[in-house]
């Protein structure tokens, strides 16, 4: 049983004539201690069509076995490696597969369909694994596309993949990668992970954005196992299925966007899927456990006059289409500046959070075409930012890109020589943000 709760944090104050309310939104999930599924790794439930008390989970590990995982031999043996690792951390009753993929996608274990994990289905999945070979061309698109048809054999309950790849979708088109991608939205989770510097982050971005996951870099073989065994314990970790933000807004109010500001950025704007009537729209947030995040909330309401007071907004966490906490966004108009001028100290941090991000991909952008002004000054704002916010660890990988002299004003010299790795790095963790830090109680 998970339980939801919702705080708004907003200043309601409005100038006379204002008409957009910014809201932060706090969702806390609190479970009662249960596992998605399964109990502990080598232990059996006594409920379930899984075997277990909780809900129906499934897991898939997608891992890239294309010609270049070859260069170096070292890569495909910590994939294996790291594949056993993530194998071993699913528990007892947990609906799993292996996916080989090159320029085909190959179900190396079960045959077909999915098995509940066992000591003696981990024990033959590694062994699969293990006797994996490279070769062929990438097509992520055909991969994702085979999980897909795989969850669709356990329809109910969490699905969560993990996908590794050392390169770029190169074996199908543009078109047949994004329909194959499109098929997928709202069927699983994804997270996603890129081992060397030979493959694309907007690529893999894309593919985690849509599939409400994760990305980031593996820059070293060696690190691959212990992220594989964090993904995996953090999928087993989640207790509900398919939670939906779901946001009333009055009649002739515009929402003009929903984010996701924390743990870290995820614009969830157009994924609005219609609600009951014109005035809901429900926003997917995927599986829970116990977790804490933040939202960003951004409405246009028709203006209001001195003293008027509105009801700018209702937001609710759905769980199988019925409310399970709710939280109030209201408008005041006044007269007082003072009051209307406020900044929301939390609306203030994600707006900078989110800026963070946008100034670093800009940033690294305009260093790759070679218009390093312009570099100079977006990267130097992101330095600004992230002194500003406390964001400690993105501060950590820009100064290995640019030379800090003052990161206050955000005055940074370009790097003449930036490991590929570590640029990828910066990228791919830009959208990672830090939560706002809570006044002290008196």
């Amino acid at each position: 049983m998970t339980t939801f709760s919702a705080e708004v944090y907003q200043n309601e104050f409005l100038p006379d004539g204002g008409i957009e309310v910014n809201t932060i939104v706090t969702v806390t999930a609190t479970t009662n201690g249960s596992p998605a599924a399964g109990g502990t790794k080598g232990t059996k439930g006594t409920k379930g069509t899984d075997g277990t008390d909780g809900t129906e989970a499934a897991e898939i590990i997608v891992i890239d076995t294309s010609g270049s995982m070859n260069y170096p031999p070292a890569k495909l043996r910590a994939a294996k490696h790291a594949t056993a690792a993530a194998i071993d951390c699913i528990r007892d009753g947990v609906w799993f597969g292996v996916i080989a993929g090159d320029h085909l996608a190959h179900h190396i274990y079960p045959s077909w369909e999915l098995v509940q994990a066992s000591d003696e289905h981990r024990a033959n999945a590694k062994t699969a694994v293990e006797q994996l070979g490279a070769k062929g061309g990438t097509a992520i698109g055909a991969w994702l596309t085979m999980a897909n048809e795989l969850f669709a054999t356990r329809p109910d309950g969490i699905h969560h993949a993990i996908l590794l790849t050392d390169g770029k979708d190169e074996s199908e088109s543009p078109e047949e990668f994004s329909s194959r991608l499109g098929a997928c939205e709202g069927r699983f989770q994804c997270d996603c992970r890129g081992i060397g510097t030979d493959w694309v982050v907007s690529e893999l971005r894309t593919i985690s954005s849509a599939l409400l996951g994760t990305v980031d870099i593996i820059a070293k073989p060696e690190d691959m196992a212990a992220d594989f065994q964090a993904m995996i314990e953090h999928a087993m970790g989640k207790a509900t299925a398919d939670v939906r933000l779901r946001l009333w807004t009055p009649q002739g109010a515009q929402v003009e966007f929903v984010k996701q500001v924390a743990p870290t950025i995820e614009d969830l704007t157009e994924k609005r899927a219609a609600g009951a009537n014109p005035l809901t729209g429900d926003y997917p947030t995927g599986a829970w456990g116990d977790e804490s995040r933040d939202y960003h909330l951004c409405i246009k309401v028709h203006p209001g006059q001195v003293g008027d007071e509105m009801l700018a907004g209702r937001v609710s966490l759905v769980v199988d289409d019925q409310p399970v906490s709710q939280a109030l966004i209201k408008a005041i108009w006044t007269d007082d500046t003072q009051l209307s001028t406020r900044i929301n100290r939390e609306v203030a941090h994600y707006t900078g959070q989110a800026e963070l991000a946008d100034v670093i991909q800009e940033g690294l952008e305009a260093r790759k075409t070679g218009d390093d002004a312009t570099a100079t000054v977006k990267l130097g704002r992101a330095v600004q930012l992230a002194a500003q916010s406390g964001n400690d660890d993105t501060a950590k990988l820009l100064s290995k890109v640019v030379d800090v002299d003052d990161a206050a004003t955000g005055t940074v010299r370009l790097k003449k020589k930036v490991e590929d790795v570590d640029e990828m790095a910066l990228d791919t963790r830009s959208t990672k943000t830090v939560r706002v830090t809570k006044p002290a109680s008196p």
